[in-house]
């Protein structure tokens, strides 16, 4: 449970008590937020403890929300832009209030209907969430624990010379490179791989599949690993459709399907309506 509420975070709060505009939400601090009716559901109850997403409304006051915006403080994501104006634009990022990324922090100015690249931050002087185009300078250096043939999922944001550049979790920077790749890439897609190497210059070497002696490892523990990296479920399962089987695992429809049952019978993992959940 949180200490504090923290804005622009997943908050784990404690249900205090129900009121006319929604239920109150309490961090162990005893502040408290408003959760409004459209998502309070018949499963809440006072005493309960829930995961929230923490921002602020129209009025600038901190509101809670069980749905999850595109990206949340210091990630990273493709939005969509609906408006603009002189001082900034209003890009989609999942939620009801759409989020405001200043004309000072574009790298050039946001046309509506383009997709662009943003990083949502916290503005200090506001306490508002806000998107930066201004990203490379909030990566990071990638742990040591990245060792060849690490499972990931990543987004990629730029098509070069040499293949594509990717960031890793939100926060380092990768490449895969174009002579590896036989599967669909497209800039704005979130795929999953593997580590090939963690470079001198903190920068990810990644393959979209397994290398050396793991390169022969069959369907079944590519799924696995997709799973792991995924937290645990992806939502796929023996109904969805061959092309997106083909496009997400690089796997025919048919070999999908026997790495599935192979996976099930070694209760590595179980398979639902909505997807394939590791055990």
């Amino acid at each position: 449970m949180n200490e504090t509420l923290k804005i622009g975070e997943i908050n784990i709060l404690v249900i205090d008590r129900s009121t006319v505009p929604g239920l109150y939400l309490r961090a162990l601090d005893e502040s408290d937020i408003l959760l409004p009716n459209q998502y309070v559901t018949e499963a809440m109850h006072v005493g309960d403890t829930i995961d929230v997403f923490v921002y602020t409304d129209s009025e600038d006051r901190p509101v809670a929300t069980t749905l999850k915006p595109k990206a949340m403080v210091n990630e990273i994501a493709f939005v969509e832009v609906l408006d603009t104006n002189s001082i900034g634009a209003f890009v989609d990022w999942g939620l009801p209030k759409d989020l405001f990324v200043p004309r000072a922090l574009q790298k050039r100015p946001f046309a509506v209907g383009e997709k662009r690249l943003v990083r949502v931050i916290l503005d200090e002087q506001t306490n508002r969430l806000v998107g930066t185009e201004k990203i490379s300078g909030a990566l990071e250096m990638p742990p040591k624990s990245f060792y060849p043939n690490t499972p990931v999922s990543f987004m990629v944001i730029a098509k070069t010379p040499l293949g594509y550049k990717v960031i890793v979790d939100h926060r380092y920077e990768g490449m895969i490179y174009a002579n590896e790749i036989f599967e669909d890439v497209r800039v704005g897609q979130i795929k999953y791989g593997f580590v090939k190497q963690l470079r001198s210059d903190g920068k990810l070497d990644l393959s979209l599949q397994m290398i050396g002696k793991a390169k022969s490892s069959n369907a079944a523990d590519k799924i696995l690993s997709m799973i792991k990296a995924n937290g645990g479920m992806l939502p796929y399962n023996t109904k969805s459709d061959p092309d997106l089987i083909q496009k997400t695992f690089a796997l025919s429809k048919k070999n999908f399907k026997a790495a599935v049952n192979q996976l099930v019978e070694a209760k590595k993992i179980i398979v639902k309506e909505n997807g394939l959940y590791g055990i």
